[in-house]
């Protein structure tokens, strides 16, 4: 059994574009964390070049470097090469997924998040419980179970979720019929994200179509080299944003976003789909693109305060949306931003890598957090649900509070003209 089979392994004229200058060290996490060479994107890249060159069967040790990869994509802005990293490791670890056995306790484990985070309707079905254990305020002690630990300090605090209409007609004269993506995280823990987003689109001049039924976009699945599953989730999304006559998808969780705007990609070898996946793809915008593109109509009340603003990485790495949120947040009268130090180093959370790998997580998470607090901002502003999550549990670990928010609810709440205490809870 070889490294690697013949199905889109990790391109090696990809993989010959790195020179190995290390412009990518200083803002890889793993590296920054443990100064381990095979745990920086240049030392990865080499072991897929020996991989597949070498034509050796995967060991454990390989693949536990290519697992410690939060799939950030800082390296690929820091590499001054134009490397695709992002290509590279995402078709690595599809190899790993279908060349490599697993243990049972990762089999497990694995098998608990897929079979859970991905479906909507399964994770409402925590919703009840949750609330009741945090109402009760009971802590368990789980020191000796990291993982469990992690999963009970990121479960966000509860409140009776708002609903996110299927259909929201435009406010005055209408610009822009766009679907909205609600996501699975997004949808379930932050259902105010989702209406809050409706609304702010809807002042902006967009009829606003979110389809009742839509499921997964398959961002958890590809990112973990899960490929056909992503492709299953893809195909569903595909079908059921093409029955609706939109201009543009918006998304507001970077990760979906950055998962979506590749649809092409992921899709390519199906006849069926990939043209449909290529036309769906162009059409996708993150909420801050979008908004920025049309051009605000909507009036902005002052909300005098001062924000931090979160780059999370699907959105600032992978999708290049930087200046887009700024501009939005610096259109607020009143409303100072500040930015983290290290902006570039995640925060830990990476979609599912801070369940896998809670200790390193948590280091990750509250080197975010004192960095944040650093800034003397009193709310913190990002565009991710599991940013969100993580820095909130890595701040409660230390004994902090700060308020948060998306981006979306920023603006809706200025747009609205509601008090800035409404944002600080």
């Amino acid at each position: 059994m070889t490294a690697f089979d013949e199905q889109h392994p990790p391109s090696l004229d990809l993989i010959s574009d790195c020179v190995h200058c290390g412009f990518c060290l200083p803002t890889c996490p793993t590296y920054v964390l443990w100064g381990e060479e095979m745990d920086s994107p240049r030392g990865r890249i080499h072991l897929m070049e020996q991989a597949v060159r070498g034509g050796e069967p995967l060991s454990n040790s390989m693949v536990q470097h290519f697992d410690n990869c939060l799939g950030c994509m800082a390296c690929v802005t820091a590499c001054p090469s134009g490397v695709k990293y992002d290509r590279l490791i995402e078709a690595t670890r599809a190899q790993v997924e279908r060349r490599h056995p697993r243990g049972l306790r990762q089999k497990a484990l694995r098998g608990l998040v897929f079979g859970l985070f991905p479906y909507p309707r399964r994770l409402r079905l925590l919703r009840g419980p949750l609330r009741a254990y945090q109402k009760i305020g009971i802590r368990i002690k789980l020191a000796k179970a990291p993982t469990l630990a992690m999963l009970e300090s990121l479960a966000p605090r509860l409140s009776k979720p708002e609903k996110t209409p299927e259909r929201l007609a435009a406010q005055g004269p209408r610009r822009a019929v766009v679907g909205m993506l609600t996501g699975c995280v997004q949808r379930t823990f932050f259902p105010e994200v989702n209406a809050a987003t409706a609304r702010v689109l809807a002042a902006e001049g967009c009829d606003v179509i979110a389809p009742k039924g839509q499921g997964c976009c398959g961002a958890l699945s590809v990112h973990s080299g899960r490929a056909e599953e992503a492709r299953r989730f893809a195909r569903s999304l595909i079908d059921t944003f093409e029955r609706e006559q939109i201009d543009y998808l918006v998304v507001n969780a970077a990760g979906c976003g950055s998962s979506l705007k590749e649809y092409g990609e992921l899709l390519r070898d199906d006849p069926g789909y990939a043209p449909r996946a290529e036309a769906l793809a162009a059409k996708v915008r993150d909420l801050s693109e979008i908004l920025v593109e049309l051009g605000p109509v909507a009036v902005r009340h002052p909300l005098p305060m001062t924000v931090a603003y979160h780059d999370a990485c699907h959105l600032a790495h992978a999708q290049g949306v930087r200046a887009q949120p700024r501009a939005l947040l610096a259109g607020i009268p009143g409303l100072q931003v500040r930015e983290i130090a290290d902006a570039e180093i995640c925060c830990g959370s990476a979609g599912i890598w801070n369940v896998l790998n809670p200790e390193p997580a948590s280091d990750l998470g509250e080197r975010k957090a004192r960095n944040v607090i650093a800034t003397g901002a009193k709310l913190l502003v990002t565009a991710n649900p599991g940013c969100l999550m993580q820095i909130s549990s890595s701040m409660r670990r230390m004994g902090q509070t700060i308020g948060l928010a998306h981006t979306a609810q920023i603006l809706d709440a200025s747009i609205q003209g509601l008090s800035t205490a409404f944002l600080s809870k």
